[in-house]
């Protein structure tokens, strides 16, 4: 990205987008920041001298127009993105400009895959939908441990967290989520979505360092399975989350997450651990870092900063394994993120028990 291009920020004020303001910020670019709350943008651009506030509202696209004007791209960080994502991308495509948002709503994602991968091919551009720690994170772990397989039977992605303290965004996001499946959960099974009422399973799962074997939740099914499946002929995606984060997700008295460094970040760590099989032989990649919210800005910013330098290989809608080189940018987030590989292919039983 040329430094000093502005990138407008939808939901600037909460609590990822203040991460990917400054992201962009380091790397020496200008956010724009955007959102519906005029006192908490002005608030925001109070503490962050030389930046531009512009009140626009999802249901204003006139507003959404005037906010969009001379910025290079738009990262949309405002759930729930049932009510955002549509508006902001139609804002985006009449820009003529790329759109990326942090969604991990399921169906959020279905609906821009499905409605808007014409019109953004049609116009040129690129929309990545779920460019986050759920969906992105996930998919690029799958196609890099994919590595020259054009296909596999199953990919598996647990979630270990220490911890999870989810954002007033994520409680609304998931009820809204919730309500548009009618309660029902959902899985990817047999190459396509199915909506069902089974209880979920617990496992045995061997994480890695640090966190090591952990209890898991099975069909705890996040975004990944709608990015995977949009560009990899994998039948089975199956998805897994920590027990205990579980828990705490759910808990009555669920508390928003407290920052620990100058970041701003919390103290929760994270390994996603991704395992593909094809026949008797399973590849393994994991990712371990700090705060799941935190890693959001560095995988949208990195997104942004790859689309407008050509560092693409499609227009339309793209999940981010489809649009980037899944090694070269998992590379980049090294900062950010430690990778573990195993050095070979391993013919070995499942790891689940």
């Amino acid at each position: 990205m040329e430094p000093g291009r502005n990138v407008a920020v939808f939901g600037a004020y909460g609590h990822t987008g203040r991460f990917v303001v400054a992201e962009l910020r380091e790397r020496g670019h200008v956010p724009l920041l955007l959102g519906r709350d005029r006192d908490k943008l002005l608030a925001l651009a109070q503490t962050r001298p030389g930046l531009e506030a512009r009140q626009a509202s999802a249901e204003d696209p006139a507003s959404l127009d005037r906010a969009l004007n001379g910025a290079a791209a738009v990262i949309n960080c405002a759930g729930p993105f049932a009510s955002t994502a549509a508006p902001l991308i139609e804002a985006a495509l009449r820009a003529g400009i790329p759109y990326v948002d942090v969604a991990a709503e399921i169906e959020a994602n279905l609906d821009t895959f499905a409605h808007f991968a014409e019109p953004a091919r049609a116009a040129g551009t690129v929309v990545v939908p779920a460019m986050a720690f759920y969906g992105g994170l996930g998919d690029l772990l799958v196609t890099a441990a994919m590595d020259d397989w054009t296909s596999a039977d199953e990919a598996h992605i647990a979630y270990g967290l220490s911890s999870w303290h989810p954002t007033t965004g994520t409680l609304a996001s998931g009820t809204v989520s919730g309500r548009r499946r009618g309660g029902r959960r959902i899985r990817y099974t047999g190459g396509r979505l199915e909506h069902h009422d089974d209880a979920l399973p617990t496992l045995d799962w061997r994480f890695p360092a640090p966190l090591g074997p952990q209890r898991v939740i099975g069909e705890f099914t996040m975004a990944d399975v709608v990015t995977v499946p949009s560009h990899l002929a994998i039948p089975e995606v199956r998805t897994y989350m920590a027990a205990k984060a579980a828990a705490d997700l759910s808990a009555p008295d669920a508390s928003a997450p407290t920052a620990v460094d100058e970041r701003g970040r919390s103290a929760q760590t994270f390994v996603v651990d991704v395992i593909v099989r094809s026949g008797g032989t399973e590849r393994r990649i994991a990712a371990t870092g700090q705060d799941i919210y935190a890693i959001s800005a560095p995988l949208a910013v990195e997104a942004v900063d790859r689309i407008l330098t050509g560092r693409t290989t499609t227009t339309g809608v793209a999940s981010a394994g489809a649009l980037f080189d899944a090694p070269d940018f998992l590379r980049a987030l090294s900062p950010h993120l430690s990778l573990h590989t195993p050095a070979t292919d391993h013919q070995q039983p499942a790891n689940l028990t």
